[in-house]
């Protein structure tokens, strides 16, 4: 009876989700099916199950990679695209797992209006950045003026409606399971849509700062699953029990080591390193710029402990390989921890994967429990160590001001640079 307590315990099971569970009449799904493909089943059959996942997870990883390589080449829209798609999806598996876990089947409006409030979401927050960077083409078409002016009473207006419309839908005996679920709703919401838009920011202050972290979580996840593979003996937390601590550290190196590796072969191409941004002349992106400082070579003393083991003084490194030392520290040793609240969450509710969407990876959400994590991290990190202001942005907000306004503004900084020493010798130079 005491084990069979504990393994409750260690599943995060408690009295009250005993309750819980019958009230909502029934228990949790069950673990998700093998969905390999039938081709790979056939090919593999000889081989013991641990070695077969190990395959079919390998075969699948490269199909994976070789997509990501594809869609980058396709350059910022079709990233853009595919990010909005991979938000819906993981927040259809999630809904699905509140749908299925809270048999909620009956509910008026529940699946209609999870969907509206995704909808609702992603309204404000693509609207927010259409203004952002599009803001010359929204100041030149009307429509797109007068929806970017109202944009946030009317984000909220439609929240409102979405708000008023489950208030109208709540029914006698259901109204704890629809308040159950209308939480469910915008935790999901909370977790995918902020954060697959905190990844589009990032993609827009230059594709290193998207490629970069992705792959740095990418390798991760796969050296870490190779170390502890091979060389895994010792468990490394109770909600992922194949997770081990050789795989965590041997991961951690790793990455590291390919973070400065990577970021050191994309640093030297401008279509990587420049602030994607929207041309006037050609309606279209450009990511075309004079590299930062970030992105040239400078020359670095070696510590003097170093030098005696490397047998250099110095060495020409791009700052930003710097920066992604701390990318890759976080993706080794924070990331994970999405992934370990994904299993937690998991464990909750009695089930394998998200979904079965990709054979041997479970569902999209299970491929990117770490990357919203990492998201947020670039996002902050950006914000706080390396974003100023933006000239082109204020040039461009300075232009569609009255000319009364502009010539004020004139009059202002040409007072503040007269203070300041400034005017004078620009005048002389």
């Amino acid at each position: 009876l005491q084990e069979s307590e504990s393994e409750n315990k260690l599943d995060g099971e408690t009295a009250s989700d005993s309750e819980s569970k019958s009230e909502f009449g029934g228990s949790p799904p069950v673990p998700t099916s093998d969905d390999t493909p039938e081709v790979l089943n056939r090919a593999l059959s000889n081989l013991s199950s641990r070695w077969k996942n190990w395959w079919v997870r390998g075969i699948l990883t490269l199909a994976m990679i070789t997509f990501f390589f594809i869609i980058i080449y396709l350059g910022p829209m079709v990233l853009m695209t595919i990010v909005m798609c991979v938000q819906i999806k993981c927040f259809h598996e999630i809904i699905t797992i509140g749908y299925n876990v809270y048999h909620s089947y009956d509910l008026p409006w529940f699946r209609t209006l999870s969907w509206y409030f995704l909808l609702c979401v992603n309204y404000f927050f693509y609207g927010e950045t259409v203004t952002d960077y599009f803001f010359t083409l929204v100041q030149r078409e009307e429509p797109l003026r007068i929806l970017s002016k109202y944009h946030r009473f009317i984000s909220f207006a439609l929240y409102l409606t979405g708000f008023c419309m489950f208030v109208l839908s709540l029914v006698k005996k259901h109204y704890r399971l629809q308040f159950y679920m209308f939480g469910w709703t915008h935790v999901t919401l909370l977790i995918v849509v902020t954060q697959s838009h905190l990844i589009i920011h990032n993609l827009f202050e230059g594709m290193i700062w998207f490629i970069v972290p992705i792959s740095c979580v990418i390798c991760n996840d796969i050296m870490a699953y190779m170390f502890g593979f091979f060389f895994g003996r010792t468990p490394l937390i109770k909600l992922s029990p194949k997770k081990t601590w050789e795989g965590f550290i041997g991961g951690f190196f790793a990455t590291v080591l390919f973070g400065l590796l990577l970021s050191y072969v994309m640093s030297g191409y401008r279509c990587f390193t420049c602030p994607v941004e929207f041309n006037n002349d050609t309606n279209s992106f450009t990511v075309d710029c004079e590299p930062s400082e970030l992105f040239q070579l400078q020359e670095y003393n070696i510590p003097l402990v170093l030098q005696s083991v490397v047998g250099w003084k110095t060495v020409r490194m791009y700052p930003f390989q710097i920066h992604s030392i701390a990318l890759s520290t976080f993706a080794s040793l924070i990331g994970p921890f999405g992934g370990f609240f994904a299993s937690g969450f998991k464990r909750a509710f009695k089930i394998k994967d998200f979904a079965n969407t990709i054979p041997g990876h479970g569902g999209i959400m299970d491929r990117f429990d770490c990357q919203y994590l990492m998201a947020t991290f670039v996002n902050v990190y950006i914000a706080s160590f390396i974003r100023g202001p933006n000239p082109s942005k204020l040039i461009q907000q300075f232009l569609t001001l009255r000319p009364d306004q502009q010539l004020h503004i004139f009059n202002t900084l040409k007072a503040h640079l007269v203070d300041k020493g400034m005017l004078g010798r620009l005048e002389d130079a």
